[in-house]
């Protein structure tokens, strides 16, 4: 069964040729940018491969084209092939499917994401998870994150790319890397090659990733190198990729950096449930120096996306290493987290110096992956995490695209009891984004009552910074509710010294079994209490005294939280001052 489908195309027609087994051919000679393919989320996966000279693309895109309805368009770049015959090799997708006669060309592509965050990175459209590559060069913050631009389900990874020069505003850049014959490509880091020790020239950015490549059994990860010399837009790969393998199933995401005491890169990758760590004097030749992991931390599920940094302990002058650990599953409260080590390196090994506690980075259910950016200004130490859990992130109740990153948070160390915390607050950028809406305060709060004739700004984008004296309330209570009656309750608990965020009448929470949830901190109660909290329609950070403890949880409410209220359960409080901003 062949055939011309008709009116979609002014370059003569797109002809589909059906064959047994669910094998399909397209063929078309474009006259425009793109072919628009048709997905519906919830399909199976089909496969196809562009084909041309007889010779298909390695290694394919893994789609789920429309069978029964089309959720939307995604772009397949058809640029390379204007005015000569393009085939594509199409599988496991029926004949019967309605994606056969809906196909369109196109020069251009865009798609309206909802609901959209306002301030916090997402991509263009389709799925983002990790955030990757991050480095500062010419006043410019390069942010590349895993994308699949075929779909918003995970599959078919690349790098898209965004910039921004004030970590707030960011402006998508199109794909950096694409999958090639070592496979998709993971996640990774990237670094600027100051001294030209690999040879590509001075300065070069070299990003350093994981290639995934799938075989009859599972799929092989090895390392990757790619080079670019026009300040991250372009990359060129290796000609000698692969750099390091292994026989390791799970051997993924290298986060490089220059030791200078030692005079060479450093290379801590997760393997299994351990970080291992590689030296090498080129970026092509990596020897093995030490493993970091057993009977170390949470190993509820598989160990990855690790950093290594040296911070000072705030108020000492003394430095020590962490050493970030992303986990999936095995977080503490369900799926997805960041944990962390406090300790020290010397260019080979690193030593927790607390084997029998184990950190929390973040203690919401949506933060994972967090890494920082290489070369940052100033000595700053600058995270970003993906906001989501991978228990959910296939499921989120939004359409056009899935996955958003945190706001980015400068790291610290600080010291309490003996023992010594990572601190993650707000870049101070933040403060210059923000315009100031309304100021509440002093407001005393005694017994059950509840104070709820605070407005909110109306895109459901802000920032609410308070300050919280304590009258010998066992409970201190807020609240964010819109007309639908849906809430996200905040408190602390005096007794427990606890933080706590409660999201199950949040809004939409029926997507996922696992998505209602409380999640709890640890938190200081005595004294005055300081809060930065921000919203930006589907998500709720935040940030106790100073970044002490963090807190990143999703929210879908049916409409923006229009009243912010405060409840104490006996004895009262007093909030001195609270400010309200939108985030420009």
């Amino acid at each position: 069964m062949s055939g011309t489908v008709p009116g979609i195309a002014d370059d003569g027609g797109i002809t589909v040729r059906h064959m047994s087994n669910e094998q399909n051919i397209i063929e078309l000679k474009p006259e425009r940018k793109y072919l628009l393919l048709p997905v519906q989320d919830n399909a199976p996966e089909g496969r196809i491969f562009m084909v041309q000279d007889n010779a298909a693309s390695v290694p394919g895109i893994n789609i789920r084209l429309a069978r029964e309805r089309v959720d939307y368009y995604v772009p397949l770049d058809v640029s390379d092939f204007i005015g000569r015959l393009l085939q594509i090799d199409v599988q496991a997708v029926p004949a019967s499917s309605v994606c056969w006669s809906v196909l369109k060309c196109s020069d251009e592509f865009s798609m309206d994401i909802s609901p959209a965050p306002v301030y916090h990175h997402t991509p263009p459209y389709g799925w983002m998870n990790d955030p990757n590559g991050m480095f500062y060069k010419d006043g410019t913050y390069h942010l590349y994150y895993q994308f699949n631009p075929y779909g918003c389900t995970w599959g078919n990874m690349h790098w898209g790319h965004s910039t921004s020069e004030d970590l707030v505003h960011w402006k998508h850049e199109g794909t950096a890397l694409a999958p090639d014959s070592w496979g998709y490509i993971f996640s990774g880091s990237a670094v600027l090659d100051k001294e030209n020790t690999a040879g590509f020239g001075e300065n070069a950015v070299v990003a350093v990733y994981t290639s995934s490549k799938p075989t009859l059994w599972t799929d092989c990860q090895t390392q990757s190198i790619a080079c670019s010399l026009d300040g991250g837009k372009t990359f060129d790969k290796y000609e000698g990729n692969p750099v390091l393998t292994s026989d390791l199933r799970d051997f993924r995401d290298p986060k490089v950096f220059w030791y200078a005491p030692g005079g060479h890169w450093v290379m801590i990758l997760a393997a299994g449930q351990e970080m291992q760590i590689y030296s090498s004097s080129d970026l092509k030749s990596w020897k093995f120096e030490s493993s970091f992991g057993q009977s170390q931390g949470a190993h509820g599920g598989v160990w990855e996306c690790p950093d290594l940094v040296e911070l000072e302990v705030e108020g000492t002058g003394e430095r020590k290493w962490v050493l970030i650990c992303n986990l999936n599953p095995g977080g503490p409260f369900g799926g997805s987290a960041t944990q962390y080590f406090v300790g020290s390196f010397d260019g080979k090994k690193f030593i927790n110096e607390s084997p029998t506690v184990t950190k929390w980075m973040d203690w919401g259910k949506d933060n994972y992956a967090s890494v920082t950016w290489s070369n940052a200004p100033d000595g700053r130490c600058i995270a970003i995490g993906w906001m989501s859990n991978w228990q959910y992130q296939n499921q989120l109740p939004v359409r056009g695209y899935r996955g958003a990153n945190t706001i980015a948070r400068e790291l610290g160390l600080y010291e309490r009891d003996g023992e010594v915390y990572l601190k993650s607050a707000p870049v101070s950028e933040m403060y210059a984004a923000r315009e100031r809406f309304s100021s509440v305060g002093p407001v005393k709060v005694s017994g059950m009552d509840w104070k709820l004739d605070f407005t909110l700004p109306e895109n459901g984008a802000f920032e609410v910074e308070m300050s919280i004296r304590n009258n010998g309330a066992e409970k201190i209570g807020i609240v964010f509710c819109n007309g639908s009656g849906e809430n996200v309750s905040m408190y602390y608990d005096i007794a427990r010294g606890q933080f706590v965020m409660d999201r199950t009448e949040s809004g939409n929470v029926d997507f996922s079994q696992d998505f209602p949830a409380v999640t709890v901190a640890p938190a200081e109660t005595e004294g005055t209490l300081s809060l930065r909290i921000f919203f930006d329609r589907t998500s709720a950070e935040v940030f106790g005294n100073g970044g002490e403890f963090v807190m990143t949880n999703l929210l879908f409410p049916s409409e923006p939280y229009s009243g912010m209220g405060f409840f104490a359960d006996r004895g009262s409080f007093t909030v001195t001052s609270a400010e309200i901003y939108v985030i420009k």
